[in-house]
């Protein structure tokens, strides 16, 4: 008799070429993943490839009840850790049956602006680094913390080890290597100062690309944390008082910082991120107020300031970012919670088209 998880584990590759493709969007939260399933007759590497499909919106919060259909466009491809062999994971963005892209479909706008000519011509990179809290299921409370109290002070979790301070390793791993399988470009992984939070990165990645990668890598992560019976939380502050917050930093640089004289180029884009404070922070994830409270490596929310090696800046640039006269910069003010569509083509908006 088959186990379970022998027939979760079956090598499809045996028997037939039919290959399952999980088509993955974003919901009307902004926040939600959704996907589903279907099957294809053999293995596409081109998401030009694969055909388009739909969902009801209604049960989204993407569309009323008597118009509910929203079409998929399929945009990139990635393996499929969970089923193996030639599945795969399929991001998509939604529009409407004419064409026009819904009002949630961030990724539309954002591949308009990467593939600008000036844009494209100066091969925006980034990394985001994605912080995320483990909670305990049922009770809402991070994970490895005593139901309805707390842990010892912050200090010794950061990039901590051991049972008394690294809470959901086993995630965080299956995490890392399932994001390598799938092809996701997973820089790294550590555990944060809070205890049960935890951060990985992405990058670097090019244009629109990152913001595909950061999105399969969240519902790789959402699904790992489905399967161990612990909720998953992007909660800017998900524990009032004297805890960090979680933030997604965006590491960002352009082909001319990347060269010589680049520092120049990073300065002068510093300023024009300063002179659009107000409007990035409005774009850079909800709640982001209860964590940018100029304590816990944040800078206030109301004041942009910007340093070498400060990490109590709304803009850090690297010590080698200065003494070799080129490299990148650390946009600290998204939230753990923002849309990397949003964010990374508005910091390419804001630096290399807009003209003050």
């Amino acid at each position: 008799m088959s186990l379970l998880s022998d027939l979760c584990n079956l090598n499809l590759s045996d028997t037939t070429e039919k290959v399952i493709a999980e088509y993955i969007w974003i919901g009307g939260s902004g926040m939600d993943m959704r996907s589903k399933a279907r099957t294809l007759p053999g293995p596409v590497s081109d998401p030009s490839k694969l055909p388009k499909w739909n969902y009801d919106g209604s049960s989204t919060g993407q569309a009323p009840g008597d118009d509910s259909e929203v079409i998929l466009y399929p945009q990139a491809i990635f393996k499929d850790p969970f089923r193996g062999g030639n599945n795969i994971l399929v991001m998509c963005d939604a529009y409407t049956p004419a064409g026009e892209p819904i009002p949630t479909n961030k990724r539309n706008a954002a591949a308009k602006i990467f593939s600008h000519p000036d844009v494209a011509a100066e091969v925006p990179w980034y990394q985001i680094e994605q912080e995320y809290t483990l909670l305990q299921k049922d009770v809402n409370w991070p994970l490895g913390w005593p139901i309805g109290g707390f842990p010892g002070p912050q200090g010794p979790y950061y990039c901590g080890a051991g049972a008394d301070k690294a809470f959901g390793r086993d995630i965080v791993d299956a995490h890392y290597k399932a994001c390598l399988y799938a092809g996701i470009n997973i820089s790294g992984i550590n555990g944060e100062v809070m205890p049960g939070q935890w951060e990985f990165q992405v990058g670097p990645s090019v244009g629109i690309s990152a913001g595909d990668e950061l999105w399969v890598a969240r519902y790789i992560l959402e699904r790992i944390t489905e399967i161990a019976g612990v909720v998953l939380s992007f909660d800017p502050k998900p524990i009032k008082g004297d805890w960090n917050g979680a933030g997604a930093h965006t590491n960002y640089s352009t082909k001319s910082m990347r060269d010589e004289g680049g520092y120049e180029i990073i300065k002068k884009a510093i300023e024009k991120l300063g002179k659009r404070h107000k409007e990035h922070i409005a774009a850079y994830g909800e709640g982001n107020e209860r964590r940018l409270t100029g304590r816990h490596e944040t800078a206030d929310i109301n004041t942009f300031l910007w340093g070498v090696a400060n990490r109590g800046a709304s803009i850090r640039v690297g010590r080698d970012t200065e003494k070799e006269g080129k490299g990148y910069f650390e946009d600290r003010r998204p939230a753990s919670n923002m849309d990397p569509y949003v964010v990374t083509s508005m910091i390419a908006e804001t630096t290399i088209l807009w003209k003050p």
